[in-house]
């Protein structure tokens, strides 16, 4: 008999995957805060924000880091099955710990914590998540990230 899509979900709790480096560049940088309308200097003027802040350069925008969790996550967990979709449904918990320096390089890491039936044809996963950053001990942010899956 075959498994249910939550029991599939079910088997892989506590399960670790780990997306592939990504670079962050400064044209990125610069496009996030074109789409934002957040062109705070630390961001896009890397001559000042060298000089004005700790940083020695510019830094990723916080929000960008958690965005690209949804790439992270396209490119690394198992596609879902036929008519199946997955929804954002949102954070319990982001902690931005560590500034992403523009020309570091990131990756996304992924647990599943729970898979629960929400209603018949929902799926509530949740992930425990964070972004590495290479060369790092501390990661650039950690995250309880909460997804639906819609099926039926």
């Amino acid at each position: 008999m075959a498994m249910s899509l939550l029991e599939q979900y079910a088997a892989r709790i506590g399960e670790t995957v780990t997306s592939d480096w990504f670079d962050v560049d400064q044209a990125r940088v610069n496009a996030f805060a074109d789409v934002t309308l957040d062109h705070q200097f630390i961001h896009v003027d890397p001559e000042r924000a060298a000089k004005e802040t700790p940083f020695g350069g510019p830094i990723a925008h916080g929000f960008l880091t958690l965005s690209l969790l949804s790439h992270f996550a396209e490119s690394t967990l198992p596609a879902f099955p036929d008519k199946v979709i997955g929804i954002n449904y949102g954070f319990d918990k982001v902690r931005f710990l560590s500034p992403v320096r523009v020309g570091a390089r990131i990756r996304g890491k992924f647990t599943l914590a729970r898979a629960e039936e929400r209603k018949p044809g929902q799926i509530q996963l949740v992930q425990n998540c964070s972004v590495e950053i290479e060369g790092s001990d501390t990661p650039a942010l950690a995250a309880e990230w909460l997804s639906l899956i819609v099926y039926g």
